[in-house]
């Protein structure tokens, strides 16, 4: 399992965009982890899945709240990682007004979860292989904060206990 003071792993998600940026954009895109968090300073959180209750009522909204004081924390970037395909993290996007404030990324399947060490097999729930519920503080592509949930917990992957751990 991933811990603090690890390189996030050597995968590529996807991300979907609606609208045109520079280059031809829409659609799914390619995101190297290694190289996109070259650099910068991640708060990335990872969540069992797009729409589900946690996730969509507290988990993304928390993120989206706290988005001003975390850049002005030192963030650079907030990702949100979860098992699902592209064009589903892009709809949970719209829907949750995420805009240019989280990326939205799809680990459609599971290669980076797997790669972390942190699934949640949810198969007898009729949801598969996912990942557990978390957030990482990452700098320059190395864990500096891990904080994983415990089964149905939401108390430590949240934007405010980041934010704390960012300031600190």
């Amino acid at each position: 399992m991933i811990k603090v003071g690890d390189n996030l792993p050597a995968a590529t998600l996807m991300e979907y965009h609606e609208v045109e940026g520079g280059g031809c954009s829409i659609g799914p895109n390619p995101v190297n982890v290694v190289a996109a968090a070259a650099g910068k300073t991640i708060a990335l959180f990872a969540l069992p899945g797009a729409f589900t209750p946690t996730c969509s009522a507290k988990h993304v909204p928390g993120y989206v709240e706290q988005y001003a004081a975390l850049r002005s924390a030192g963030v650079d970037e907030i990702w949100c990682v979860s098992v699902n395909d592209a064009f589903v993290m892009g709809a949970w996007a719209r829907d949750q007004k995420t805009g240019d404030k989280i990326r939205m990324l799809a680990d459609g399947d599971a290669a980076f979860t797997k790669a972390t060490g942190l699934t949640l097999d949810l198969t007898g729930k009729g949801l598969g292989l996912r990942s557990n519920r978390y957030s990482m503080l990452v700098k320059n592509g190395v864990v500096t904060t891990l904080n994983i949930e415990g089964p149905g917990q939401f108390a430590v992957s949240d934007a405010a206990t980041m934010l704390a751990q960012v300031k600190a």
